[in-house]
């Protein structure tokens, strides 16, 4: 069995004559074989009962052999011959069930039109395609990232059990075609980024900094993707509301928590910004395909909610499932997922690790154990790339501390003249006492109300009076806060002194 991969389409082993003199050709007789083996698979699985997935089930591998005249169980086509191999049949169709996507459709997305070839910013040579009704991405995968994906299989099945919502990649199929002397494997997978809606800043981002830069190639596309170095040069940051940030920063946790568990590392967050106030696309220009979504927890903002109940498509939603978030002072929709999980830490990731912390700092490399990739992950786009937005304290915290003083000002317009009329009553009473009268220090009348004023006149009068004013002022103090109770005649001087003493310190108005 050859190994080729998709990047040797017209260089494969055993290369036909047609794939020597046509390779273009070849590449679209290849997309029409995957098609049309698609479509053969998913059609003889609907003549098997539905019933519960087994272990085994992860493990089993059809095929079938397809020829051009066609055969008793395949039908007849115009491509060369070719053999197509079907993984964990009766799995993926659990898998698709469970995201709401009918056999019925799901033919119609593969198998209606032509695939839509993309292009890849990535360093792998896997070739990317999309169906027309911009629903599934198909993409070519090696020989150890299908093995791998199979083993993957059962642990993946029971996260989708537990959690339907997450970024991770949603699988909806795997499938070797042996065509023409080349094998290649593709891998059925949910599309993140609707061509329907501008994408005016892409990224790719792992959350290290060793080469984390578009390359000069990259830069001059129409539609680039940038790297970290590149998002924290142009962004100051994505800000969300809290229950948004906390939504998504919980399903990024969960999920970099489950690919860790399967010690997977070196996997990306695919970023895709809309701006919503540059001038968007005409609605002649816009793909319809998106109209009636039929595959649930599909778009970014379904993937990172709660519990809630699914909402139901809508038709005409401008959003297309993006999340709402703002960069200074432009509204953006935000389109992401979790991309590349398909990459464990095997002896050669732990030696091209080893490598490059020789000649690197070795925490910045995108390759490092899992524990420490996902931490790292985490903090990075926690942190850098995600923020949230504030409430506005200092706003709520004016408006109580400016009715804090407008009670007060209010209290010191109520007390001002009850005190001014006290003093003078306490001012002639003084003035009596100076005269001689000193019948009243012996009398019962509210003595505690009068300044304590020494028997031993100093002959001055003029001096008196000032000391008596000024024991009076330094005895009379009241906090504009608390009204002075009214005082028993059996309130002595000492009980006096400590009460005001206590209500002369300011107290913190409460802000919360």
């Amino acid at each position: 069995m050859s190994t080729a991969t998709a990047d040797s389409v017209g260089r494969g082993s055993k290369p036909s004559k047609a794939s020597k003199d046509h390779k273009k050709p070849t590449a679209a007789a290849l997309k029409g074989a995957i098609q049309l083996g698609i479509g053969y698979a998913v059609g003889n699985l609907s003549s098997k009962p539905d019933r519960d997935v087994l272990m085994q089930d992860f493990s089993v591998v059809e095929s079938v052999f397809l020829p051009s005249e066609g055969s008793n169980l395949t039908p007849a086509h115009h491509y060369p011959d070719f053999r197509l191999k079907t993984y964990a049949p009766l799995a993926f169709r659990y898998f698709r069930e469970l995201f709401g996507i009918k056999p019925d459709d799901y033919l119609y997305s593969m198998c209606n039109e032509p695939l839509i070839e993309l292009s890849n910013p990535g360093a792998s040579s896997s070739w990317f395609y999309l169906t027309s009704d911009d629903e599934f991405i198909i993409k070519t995968v090696q020989h150890k990232e299908a093995e791998f994906l199979q083993k993957l299989l059962p642990g993946y099945y029971m996260n989708l059990n537990q959690n339907p919502r997450t970024l991770l990649p949603k699988f909806y199929g795997l499938y070797c075609i042996q065509c023409s002397g080349v094998t290649v494997r593709v891998v059925v997978m949910n599309n993140v980024l609707p061509r329907a809606m501008k994408m005016h800043y892409m990224y790719d981002l792992k959350g290290s900094s060793y080469k984390r830069r578009a390359s000069r190639k990259e830069r001059i596309k129409s539609s680039p993707t940038f790297k970290d170095l590149d998002f924290q040069e142009m962004h100051d940051g994505l800000h969300f509301d809290p229950d948004t940030y906390s939504a998504l920063m919980k399903t990024l946790q969960r999920d970099c928590r489950v690919l860790e568990s399967f010690k997977i590392m070196d996997y990306s967050l695919l970023l895709g910004i809309h701006v919503s106030d540059r001038k968007p696309l005409s609605r002649e220009s816009r793909c319809d395909s998106r109209k009636g979504q039929k595959v649930l927890y599909s778009t970014a903002l379904e993937s990172i909610q709660g519990n809630a109940k699914a909402p139901e498509p809508v038709a005409d939603d401008d959003t297309l499932g993006g999340i709402p978030a703002k960069n200074k002072d432009e509204n953006l929709l935000i389109f992401l997922g979790i991309i590349d999980i398909l990459q464990s830490y095997r002896f050669i990731k732990k030696v091209e690790h080893s490598w490059k912390a020789l000649v690197h700092d070795g925490d910045t490399v995108s390759v490092h154990r899992p524990s420490f990739y996902a931490d790292r992950f985490l903090n990075f786009m926690g942190s850098t790339v995600f923020k949230k937005i504030h409430p506005l304290r200092g706003a709520s915290s004016r408006r109580k501390k400016n009715s804090f003083y407008v009670a007060k000002s209010a209290s010191q317009e109520f007390l001002s003249p009850l005190k001014e009329e006290k003093k003078d009553e306490k001012k002639a009473q003084s003035l009596d006492n100076l005269d001689g009268n000193c019948k009243l220090y012996s009398s019962s009348k509210q003595p505690d109300l009068l300044p304590r004023v020494s028997l031993e006149s100093t002959g001055n009068d003029e001096e008196d009076i000032e000391n008596s004013e000024a024991r009076r002022a330094s005895s009379s103090t009241i906090a504009l806060d608390d009204p002075l109770p009214s005082l028993s005649e059996s309130q002595s001087d000492s009980e006096l002194d400590v009460y005001l003493h206590h209500t002369d310190s300011p107290r913190e108005p409460s802000w919360s």
